[in-house]
């Protein structure tokens, strides 16, 4: 594997959490095993691994555009990064505020719909002992 993967591994590890990822990767078969390198390498590595942006950053950019393109199984993915990337459950109704008056109410609706489930789930996940 090339530099830019193993550095897209890492970033998308720390990001979405070795489960996730290892879910995707580790997982993969022969029909989607090219796709997720490619995925690992190109917007992991070579795209998440840019200095210009925080995580922080491109994790509340990845919010409003999963939104307004409609892609609730990435979005409620990119709502959890958010969370570990550091935006608070303030910031991202914030931002989903602006995905509804910029991108229409029915997108806002849907990342509501979404967002709401993934922070319940986030909250009771946190509340368990450990």
């Amino acid at each position: 594997m090339s530099e830019r993967f193993t550095e897209g591994r890492r970033i998308r590890a720390e990001v979405l959490g070795e489960d996730a990822v290892r879910q995707r990767l580790d997982q993969a078969d022969a029909f989607n095993r090219a796709f997720q390198e490619l995925i690992t390498e190109y917007c992991w590595g070579g795209c998440w691994g840019g200095t210009a942006l925080s995580r922080r950053d491109r994790s509340l950019l990845n919010l409003g555009m999963l939104s307004a393109l409609n892609r609730p199984e990435e979005f409620a993915l990119h709502v959890r990064a958010a969370l570990r990337n550091g935006l608070t459950s303030e910031e991202i109704r914030e931002a989903l505020i602006q995905v509804a008056v910029y991108c229409g109410v029915p997108a806002g609706v849907e990342a509501f719909r979404i967002a709401t489930r993934v922070l319940a789930e986030a909250d009771a996940a946190a509340a368990k002992p450990r």
